[in-house]
């Protein structure tokens, strides 16, 4: 095939693939949109793809190197691929091509001088993996940069100066039946392209790949004498069809930047959003009527039995006031001892409090009575805590007057918690003076 004849068979095929481009074009213009979503799996996605290529086939490669030809003919190649996407940026790829390579030596006067290589088939399988795009930050992929590596079989049949060895590839040259048609060999195929994104299910390829052989058999030449490995390469266009239903996008042109901010922008999920944070409120709301305390005497409106208690008020662990000492009942009946203090988070007597204790123990011996023993707690630890430390508190006080010779029945206890603090919780210093048993006998 001279150059003119290629120029004209490219033209013609491009045209026509630009009519099929077209016209898958137009029945995508309908596509419904996506509904993928970033952790959705691969199976949203269109993965599968089928291509057509075509192009032209030469002897020398973009790396150079040894040839044992130094003229160039231009061929025409074909071919069809099958992809399978893996993921945004891998999936794997097998491809089948025919075609034709040919070369001479120019101004050569050593034999052969030329030669003409039939592919009969190359099958390979190869990695592809996009590594870059040029408009990955615009709304939507157009354009995708890739390269490819693999491994595959070819079946070719040189001839050199007009000795063809097809169907003469193994065996006797004299004995047709012994001859197989192809040389059969190994190749590793590496390559690069950019892909354009015609429509949703169609895409323009252009791509170049070099074919190292496993033998110096593919110009039935050997360079100087001596074993060489040969190698061709493929330039090609081609378009790329996606496959499966139109409802899925194409994994090929995700971009997951875009999918990702779609996902944040959906409407339902804002929803949710704004449902938590008026569920959110609506605890804070109910902590805060937890920890009202509207007539100030430390008990929240939530518990307060007794609300509207006068500011300054002794209340129990209710709210409710306490009873009061009437000024009109006899001395002898009322008596007062001093406020007995304790450690943080510490039941034990002080050993201070012994002369305070021994004097009240006296005067339950000797006149009888009962006593009233109060426990109380600074604000530290869990209400439910500390109503149990300060009730520890008042069974240590009653313990101590018992071991001393009172009755158990004269001695009255009650825990109340943080409730009535004499000074501020806010301050170290008040908060010493709350960690106390009050004593009143009656």
């Amino acid at each position: 095939m001279n150059y003119s004849t290629l120029k004209k068979s490219l033209a013609v095929s491009f045209v026509a693939l630009m009519g099929v481009t077209s016209l898958a074009n137009a029945q995508d213009a309908t596509g419904s949109s996506s509904s993928a979503k970033v952790f959705g799996g691969r199976g949203q996605y269109r993965s599968w793809s089928f291509g057509i290529n075509g192009g032209v086939l030469s002897p020398f490669v973009a790396i150079g190197g040894t040839n044992d030809f130094n003229k160039m003919d231009v061929n025409l190649g074909y071919g069809i691929s099958l992809r399978k996407q893996l993921g945004h940026a891998f999936g794997l790829e097998g491809n089948i091509f025919r075609g034709k390579v040919s070369g001479s030596r120019q101004n050569a006067t050593i034999s052969p001088k030329e030669f003409e290589t039939e592919i009969g088939y190359a099958a390979d399988i190869r990695g592809v993996v996009n590594v870059a795009t040029v408009d990955f930050l615009r709304r939507e992929n157009s354009v995708n940069f890739f390269v490819t590596a693999g491994y595959g079989l070819i079946a070719y049949a040189p001839k050199v100066d007009g000795v063809d060895w097809k169907d003469k590839a193994i065996g006797d040259v004299n004995d047709r039946h012994d001859a197989k048609t192809y040389v059969k060999e190994a190749y590793i195929p590496v390559g690069a392209g950019v892909k354009f994104k015609v429509s949703e299910r169609v895409s323009f390829n252009l791509g170049y790949t070099m074919h190292f052989i496993d033998g110096d058999n593919f110009d039935a030449t050997y360079a100087n004498g001596a074993s060489n490995k040969d190698k061709f390469s493929y330039g090609y266009a081609g378009l790329e069809f996606s496959l499966g239903s139109k409802s899925k996008p194409n994994l090929d042109w995700v971009n997951p930047l875009a999918l990702m901010y779609d996902e944040l922008k959906d409407p339902s999920l804002r929803q949710e959003v704004e449902a938590l944070k008026a569920r959110v409120a609506n605890v804070e709301q109910a902590v805060e009527g937890l920890k009202k305390d509207s007539d100030g005497d430390g008990v929240s409106d939530q518990f307060d039995k007794c609300p509207g208690t006068p500011a300054g008020t002794a209340v129990d662990g209710s709210g409710c006031p306490l009873p009061k000492m009437t000024e009109t009942a006899p001395a002898s009946n009322v008596t007062g001892f001093e406020t007995i203090q304790f450690e943080f988070n510490s039941s034990v007597l002080k050993t201070e409090a012994y002369p305070t204790l021994d004097k009240l123990s006296s005067v339950l011996r000797e006149n009888g009575g009962k006593v009233a023993v109060n426990g109380y707690a600074s604000s530290e630890g869990t209400a439910a805590y500390n109503l149990k430390l300060s009730k520890d508190r008042a069974n240590s006080v009653k313990t101590y007057l018992v071991n001393s010779g009172v009755n158990a029945s004269q001695v009255v206890t009650k825990g109340y918690g943080e409730a009535n603090p004499i000074a501020s919780n806010d301050t170290e210093e008040g908060r010493i003076q709350n960690r106390r048993v009050e004593t009143a006998r009656n």
